[in-house]
């Protein structure tokens, strides 16, 4: 039966991750389009399907330990309108629409955790965890992107001004995605950790702290505001 619950638990997940990492990159891909740029559309990445956008250790990265890429979108920013602000636009509409879908999103699962109980029927324990999954993972994954490591949103925001100058912008870009993979190896390690009951490895989860400030500190305006409806 725990096996069945891990599994079940894995799905709801797994189909979480495609609606964020989906709206994720459709968003850097249509705001490129409109600032110029027909990059994304001849590369077939203005789409709503998740195959196109999806990276395979990204998600499984995502997967494991809450935290992960998808297939960067092709931009050529030289088609650009405006260069920086373009580039600027382009590298944080993504992490623009996840915060906009986190806050959308809340409203419906509090509507579902008050009104339909997960305990009533399987469908609504389903939508309960599923909505719930969607707010935090939108908010995991923007305030993920934030960080200033290729290939995410944080290092392009830094590029946007930086025109690709200075040993910082040469040491973020070519040793950035491995410091990123390990942290994320780092996080899978204490997790599983934590599921021995060593619980103190908990304390050097780095990832793990990203993730309590997503859904914490950056969440709570939007959960202060929709706290205003008496549910």
């Amino acid at each position: 039966m725990d096996f069945i619950l891990y599994f079940y638990g894995i799905l709801i997940s797994f189909l979480a991750i495609v609606v964020v990492l989906t709206l994720h990159e459709f968003a850097h891909a249509f705001v490129a389009y409109k600032c110029g740029d027909p990059t994304p559309k001849w590369n077939r990445r203005l789409t709503l399907n998740p195959l196109r956008h999806f990276d395979p250790t990204g998600l499984v990265c995502f997967a494991l330990v809450g935290f992960g890429w998808a297939k960067p979108v092709p931009i050529n920013p030289d088609n650009f309108k405006k260069y920086n602000k373009g580039l600027f636009l382009t590298s944080g509409a993504g992490i623009a629409v996840n915060y906009l879908f986190a806050f959308l999103i809340y409203p419906i699962f509090c509507v579902i955790d008050h009104y339909f109980p997960s305990d009533i029927l399987l469908i609504s324990e389903f939508l309960n965890q599923f909505t719930w999954l969607l707010f935090a993972y939108s908010l995991s994954f923007c305030v993920f992107n934030l960080l200033p490591f290729y290939p995410l949103d944080g290092f392009r925001l830094i590029e946007a001004y930086n025109k690709r100058r200075g040993k910082v912008y040469r040491f973020l870009r070519t040793y950035g995605y491995y410091i990123l993979l390990g942290l994320i190896i780092e996080s899978f390690i204490c997790n599983v950790f934590v599921r021995f009951d060593i619980g103190f490895m908990r304390n050097f989860d780095i990832l793990g702290w990203v993730m309590q400030f997503a859904i914490g500190i950056f969440g709570w305006p939007i959960r202060a505001l929709w706290g205003l409806i008496p549910w």
